[in-house]
């Protein structure tokens, strides 16, 4: 090193004197060298440009499709909102533009036009820039934007030039036409010939006149610049320079030039949005797992054609959409009227503030050094964004999801009641309090430790100790009315203080291991004697999958988007077997669990299944409110297909009325009409019957056949989330009248309101002799070995109590 250091200043001290004394010798290995540097350079850019495997690939490149199990489309994958158009189908307007503007000797040159070239790099050294690409060059760019880029560089240049060489060996000239045109961006997320002819003058790229073809053209030099939408006058400038071009190379009249000039633009504009298909939520699913399956693959989702083949049935898809959509938009009517400008959104000040103070636009005008106060008061004084911040807080929300128990598959996904307004997928994404819907889990439990359906709790206060002094009271709407009520009338009735009774014997720990196992596998489950009543907040998703392992039997079935993947030719590239149930519990405690939710749709909470859709197949299921009717839940389950649906605003201090916002209210008829038409159209068999023996109601315990049954007063969504806290009552406790209203949720079953008589039914010889001549007994739990048996009972009252807060978690 100490040797080279001197040897290279003596060097370059000499440089200066060299070049005074430079020979012609000198000068000609001067001259020859930059060519050959050039070359090498060239050389070393080739690895960096497309291979020909790839440009023939890209030559062929073709969107993937996602297919329903009845063979229609569902969504298509592709790079960009494009439709792909033949040459003939491009009118021959465009294509005559097109060569005589951006590349007259298109059909003489090999993917560089030296001549042009040459004459653009004098013109750049004399400070006129100028193009000089080709046709060809331009669509290297349009395919390969990481490749090649656009930056004014001679890297870019060269690989631009080597690509464009290599797409002249693979495609003819004609599909280098048909290429460039499809892939050109025209703003407005049009990409392609056809959108722009859409997009800009809402027609076919076929129909396009002299003037059309000149203005779309002649965007290309500049999208944004020449916009002739955002700027007519420059738009129509550059469609005349466009027109004399077209004069100039022989491809329109001259006699016409002078005229067509002095037309106007008619621009018919209409952005084009893409087709999202009937799931586009369960769609954005089996996309994201596409990606992750083709990458592990070698594949492409947006080039290679893939077929993907799915479980979803388009008949019920369509069935899910259209009762999501009529349902919702009825409750809609109900939330506009109580939340609107004047009436509710008015009265909640301190919300409606913080909402302004959560909004993109607060955040903005302090850091433009706005102090809170002169950013609340600007934006409060702004009616365009106070009218759309209500729209958007106000705007209820629904999620739908169906499967079938037999095999997991999922044959309906509505992720929110519009995807264009809100791509949150409330089947998946959104964890929300279940409520009663959560309430099977703890008589499943109760079951597998031996509890009968016939066996008692008195509906009375209920206490349960949390520690410190403090203690946990759930209610009922209208108070305990010190009826004996037997397990599957608490949960026929959704009783919270019997709910809870049942919780206290087996344990919050035994129910959420239960609830996890039947399919509650993602969300966190709190081992809190609340959770009895729903307060740990799930997913849709996990609460059908759930109770698709009670119809199920007791086995659990993932659920399952797809069957298999087709290459473009047709070949079966992976096939998914059905996945086998894994047992979550006994085959006896599961069809004891259902039979007991039948009692909800014949008797207890969801009777508006029957009366109201006049479904009389063999159902089961269970309605779910969270305190202040912030959620509604229904859930249904048939041998062939369980569904379920949430009902709810986005954010959840914003909530439903008393009168339509319980579940049996809000999410029910949704479930109910989707299941009528289902049934209506025969895509499901309303004459199958599920397994499980169906007990008589003269083995039900308290209030038998042939003695007065009570029914419950109409639901009071603040008692059923979470406990009122001590010396609160709901909001409405009002006894139901006479006829035709539902029973509901979490309400009393006390003397004082109406009666009916049910008439002795027929001996039911489905079930052992001796279940039916059962009569009710209280709660015992059968003990394991070396354990005595428990009753249940209620801890003595202690000197200090504090209630529970409400818990919603804003």
């Amino acid at each position: 090193m100490k040797t080279l250091l001197p040897r290279f200043k003596q060097f370059a001290a000499a440089v200066p004197g060299r070049l005074r004394r430079l020979t012609r010798r000198d000068i000609a290995w001067g001259v020859a060298a930059v060519p050959a540097l050039l070359l090498v350079f060239t050389l070393i850019q080739i690895p960096f440009t497309p291979s020909i495997s790839d440009l023939s690939k890209a030559k062929t490149d073709k969107a993937s499709v996602v297919l329903s199990s009845d063979g229609k489309e569902l969504a298509v994958f592709k790079r960009a909102n494009r439709d792909w158009v033949k040459l003939p189908g491009i009118s021959p307007k465009v294509i005559d533009a097109l060569i005589a503007t951006e590349d007259h000797r298109f059909y003489q040159h090999h993917g560089m036009d030296l001549k042009r070239t040459a004459s653009a790099f004098l013109h750049t050294l004399t400070g006129d820039l100028q193009g000089g690409s080709t046709l060809t060059q331009q669509l290297a760019r349009n395919l390969y934007p990481e490749e090649i880029g656009r930056s004014a560089t001679l890297t870019r240049k060269i690989r631009e030039a080597i690509t464009a060489l290599k797409i002249e060996s693979v495609y003819t000239k004609n599909e280098i036409l048909e290429t460039y045109l499809n892939t050109v961006p025209f703003l407005y997320n049009a990409y392609g010939i056809e959108m722009a002819a859409r997009t800009y003058f809402d027609k076919s790229a076929g129909k396009l006149d002299v003037l059309e073809s000149a203005t779309l053209v002649g965007m290309l030099k500049g999208t944004s610049y020449y916009n002739p939408v955002q700027n007519p006058e420059r738009s129509v400038q550059r469609r005349n320079t466009v027109l004399s071009q077209m004069v100039k190379h022989g491809k329109l009249p001259e006699a016409r030039l002078a005229a067509l000039q002095k037309r106007p633009l008619k621009i018919d504009f209409e952005r084009q949005t893409e087709t999202l298909g009937p799931a586009p939520h369960f769609a954005q699913q089996l996309k994201r797992w596409l990606i992750e399956w083709a990458d592990r693959n070698n594949y492409n989702i947006y080039a290679d054609g893939l077929v993907v083949r799915t479980t979803i049935d388009s008949r019920l898809q369509d069935m899910a959409n259209k009762a999501v959509a009529r349902q919702a938009d009825r409750l809609q009517q109900q939330a506009s009227a109580e939340w609107g400008l004047r009436a509710g959104w008015k009265a909640k000040k301190g919300l409606v503030l913080a909402f302004v103070r959560a909004a993109p636009e607060f955040k903005a005008a302090l850091e433009a050094g706005q102090t809170p106060e002169q950013a609340l008061q600007q934006l409060q004084a702004d009616a365009n964004f106070m009218q759309k911040l209500h729209d958007d807080k106000t705007r209820l929300q629904a999620g739908f999801l169906a499967l079938d128990p037999r095999n997991g598959q999922v044959r309906a996904w509505v992720g929110s009641r519009d995807f264009t307004q809100d791509q949150f997928d409330h089947v998946s994404q959104a964890h929300r309090q279940p409520g009663s819907t959560f309430k099977p889990f703890v008589y499943g439990a109760a079951f597998e430790d031996g509890a009968r359906p016939t066996d008692t709790f008195v509906d009375q206060a209920v206490q349960i100790p949390l520690g410190n002094g403090a203690f946990w009271r759930p209610s009922d709407g209208g108070g305990p009315s010190g009826a004996t009520m037997s397990l599957r009338q608490g949960l026929m009735y959704s009783k919270n203080t019997i709910t809870a009774q049942v919780m206290q014997q087996v344990g919050p720990a035994h129910v959420a291991t239960l609830a996890k196992s039947m399919g509650v596998r993602q969300s966190k489950l709190e081992e809190v004697p609340s959770l009895a009543l729903g307060t740990s907040p799930v997913t849709l998703k996990e609460m059908v999958t759930a109770y698709g392992t009670i119809a199920n039997d007791g086995g659990y079935i993932e659920p399952v988007l797809f069957t298999q993947i087709e290459d473009r030719s047709g070949k079966v590239l992976e096939r998914f077997a059905p996945r086998e149930p894994e047992p979550a519990m006994s085959v006896e405690v599961a069809q004891t669990l259902l039979d007991a939710m039948r009692g909800v749709i014949d008797k207890g909470t969801g009777t508006g299944i029957r009366y109201r859709f006049g479904i009389q197949a063999d159902v089961a299921g269970k309605t779910g409110t969270t305190q202040d009717n912030t959620d509604g839940w229904f859930i249904l389950m048939h041998p062939q297909l369980v569904a379920g649906a949430w009902v709810g605003f986005n954010d959840n201090r914003i909530t439903m009325g008393n009168r339509w916002g319980q579940g049996a209210q809000s999410a029910l008829p949704m479930v109910g009409e989707f299941f009528q038409q289902a049934f209506n159209n025969r895509v499901v068999d309303q004459q199958v019957r599920f397994g499980a023996p169906q007990a008589s109601p003269r083995s039900w315990g308290a209030g038998a056949a042939g003695e007065a049954e009570p029914v419950p007063a109409e639901e009071s969504g603040a008692s059923n989330g979470e406990a009122l806290p001590e010396g609160e009552t709901p909001a409405d406790s009002t006894p139901m009248p006479e006829s035709g209203v539902a029973p509901q949720e979490g309400a009393p079953v006390a003397p004082v309101i109406r009666y009916i008589t049910v008439p002795p039914p027929a001996p039911d010889t489905q079930r052992p002799e001796q279940d039916v001549q059962a009569g009710p007994r209280p709660f015992e739990l059968l003990p394991p070995e070396g354990r005595p048996a428990r009753r249940a009972e209620l801890p003595a009252p202690a000197p200090e109590e504090v209630p529970e807060p409400s818990g919603r978690g804003y």
